[in-house]
């Protein structure tokens, strides 16, 4: 047992606060003015696109410069956000400042040409970025720069998407399948908050979503409505595996490009060239970029898949495959706001084939298929609250456990650790989702380390 000192225990408390407080100062307000700059840049970015659409056959010319950039100045950050984790599990190599500029102007650069992809990874790497250079000014132990590199994450993810308290859990959740170490809780809240505080300090302004279906309460009590709930179930699963199948999908093209091809170069090539290619052949432009709204009213985007007929049956699919596509062969941003289209498109499809709220399912898939992929359900439960309110909560929470589940030991993250398998009560060997993945070749698919 743990024997506390009543009389010193306030006092440590106080100073941790301030402590922690002082040291996330300048990460949260650089990571707030960078994500700031950032999504003006990503905005200005994609409506030159749209004014310019000619933009888009330089996409593989784009994919070439971004290539160069990474092969000559970039160092170690072609690994990511996977490197950031790595080095929160294990301190190595450490993270190179210039990841930071790198990653926004290559980002920028894919969203320019019309690369189907997000803004979260950028977010996070910068923030990941930042959070090293400063901790190793200040002469920081290993522990401590732990706590503060978790903190960038937290700033940074914070900031770009407007969801301080959702920014906060995800760096804590995301490092590890089925464990959280609250060690870092304080510090990533204040980090995430004061990152978002700085962001909103200028003009950006992050876009609304609305559910209008709202869980009616009976006698104080929240009611359920058991065959809405029971379609939320099996939509879930859906929502799950399509994290599975984007997140494999991805790794596979990744590797096996890199496998087949010699020269490295023409990896974004082949990558640009078929996201043209596909789009021209299924005649819609709608699934490059972010995708949060279309040029065309009658186009597909998240905002248009709340709205009954605001997507096609096939657009999750479509915009599944495009963005796997541009991630794994040579381009750059995130994830996670593709995952919301591919989410809440496929949202949509399952409500109007099942007769459920659309801008419910299309909430659900926006918050779920991002869940599954990452393997965070709990702060995505927490972002359908910061984004669309806590009216329908307990349905956010079915939605986002159940594809956290159906998506199995895999996620977009490689370096995220199994601390408790999804399908077991014992303890894993902290492997990770890439040992994971070897395993499985070689003892036979899903099997998992002993």
């Amino acid at each position: 047992m743990v024997k506390l000192r009543s009389t010193s225990e306030p006092f440590r408390m106080v100073r941790h606060v301030v402590w922690w407080s002082f040291l996330v100062l300048p990460v949260a307000v650089s990571v707030g003015i960078m994500v700031a700059v950032f999504l003006w840049l990503l905005e200005q970015a994609t409506q030159l696109r749209h004014a310019q659409m000619w933009l888009i056959w330089l996409l593989p010319l784009a994919g070439v410069g971004i290539y160069a950039l990474y092969h000559y100045w970039g160092q170690n950050s072609e690994a990511g956000n996977n490197l950031i984790m790595d080095e929160i599990h294990e301190p190595g190599g450490g993270i190179p400042f210039r990841m930071a500029p790198l990653v926004l102007l290559t980002t920028v650069l894919t969203h320019l040409f019309g690369g189907s992809a997000g803004r979260e990874g950028t977010a996070v790497q910068m923030g990941g970025s930042v959070a090293e250079y400063i901790g190793k000014r200040l002469g920081l132990t290993r522990a401590d720069q732990r706590i503060l590199l978790m903190s960038g994450m937290a700033a940074g993810f914070g900031a770009v998407f407007g969801t301080p308290v959702t920014g906060a859990i995800f760096a804590l959740e995301v490092l590890a399948v089925g464990r959280i170490k609250y060690d870092a809780l304080l510090p990533c809240l204040i980090a995430s908050l004061l990152a978002d505080v700085t962001c909103n300090a200028f003009p950006i302004h992050h876009t609304e979503y609305t559910i209008a279906y709202s869980a009616k309460a009976a006698l104080g009590y929240f009611s359920l409505d058991l065959v809405l709930l029971l379609k939320i179930m099996i939509a879930g699963a859906c929502f799950g595996l399509a994290s599975y199948a984007f997140a494999e999908l991805s790794h596979w093209l990744k590797s096996t490009s890199h496998a087949l091809i010699s020269r490295k170069w023409l990896i974004p090539v082949l990558g640009g060239g078929l996201v043209l290619g596909i789009s021209g052949i299924i005649g819609s432009y709608d699934y490059l970029g972010l995708g949060v709204r279309s040029p065309d009213p009658e186009g597909v985007s998240i905002v248009s898949a709340f709205s009954a007929g605001g997507a096609d049956p096939f657009s999750w699919f479509w915009k599944l495959v495009l963005t796997a596509i541009t991630l794994s062969l040579g381009f750059k941003g995130g994830e996670v706001t593709p995952l919301f289209f591919i989410g809440a498109t496929l949202g949509n499809s399952l409500a109007m084939l099942s007769g459920a709220p659309v801008d419910l399912f299309a909430g659900l898939g926006f918050i779920a298929v991002f869940a599954g992929a990452t393997n965070t359900p709990i702060a995505c439960t927490l972002m359908g609250i910061e984004l669309f309110g806590a009216e329908n909560t307990v349905y956010f929470a079915v939605a986002c456990f159940m594809a956290y589940y159906f998506s199995g030991h895999t996620g977009i993250y490689q370096s995220q650790r199994v601390a408790v398998s999804k399908f077991h009560t014992t303890e894993s060997n902290e492997s990770t989702l890439k040992e994971i993945k070897s395993a499985r070749r070689r003892y036979g698919r899903g099997q998992e380390p002993e």
